[in-house]
């Protein structure tokens, strides 16, 4: 019996172990953070947007389009997360790349979203943020900066995820 409880033990550890691993491996630190490239672009609702209206917040921003299956994917993990990090007074926002309006409202009618989605129909600013892949979301500190990287779709409201983010905006 006390040979079972060993093995348990050490199992259970191995799966905290390669938990926290995998964790690591949900966000990438930019590594040393940088400056986020400024931007202003209109939301589907035609208000304008701009970085400078998140300084001093935790602010994720996923780069998506909606002929990406990856994006579509990860779109309701999102709203997920976007509505437990609001508690925590961290924002989320979507900008679609690259993509005529009319295209992202069809698809917001199809899957509905509790968070902004703005329009970069020509990509500028997807570019100066190097979003070349899609989706890529990146998380900026209170400071404007970026901090992490996410290349390729997750299941955003995965407490691996939201804890660290969250963790940005506690004071230190």
């Amino acid at each position: 019996m006390n040979a079972l409880k060993v093995f348990f033990t050490l199992l259970l550890g191995l799966l905290l172990t390669a938990g926290s691993a995998s964790a690591a491996r949900l966000l990438t630190p930019v590594d040393p953070p940088t400056e986020a490239p400024a931007f202003t672009l209109q939301d589907t609702g035609g208000n304008r947007i701009s970085l400078a209206d998140y300084r001093g917040k935790v602010l994720v921003v996923n780069f998506w389009a909606t002929w990406c299956p990856p994006c579509r994917r990860e779109m309701p993990s999102l709203n997920r997360a976007a509505a437990w990090l609001k508690k925590y007074d961290v924002a989320l926002i979507a900008i679609n790349s690259g993509e005529r309006a009319d295209k992202v409202e069809k698809f917001l009618q199809e899957q509905p979203l509790d968070f902004p989605v703005l329009l970069d129909p020509d990509s500028t600013v997807s570019t100066q943020w190097k979003a070349t892949r899609l989706p890529i979301t990146y998380v900026v500190d209170p400071q404007g900066r970026l901090v992490y990287r996410a290349l390729g779709s997750r299941e955003w409201d995965a407490p691996e995820l939201l804890v660290p983010i969250r963790g940005l905006g506690l004071p230190r």
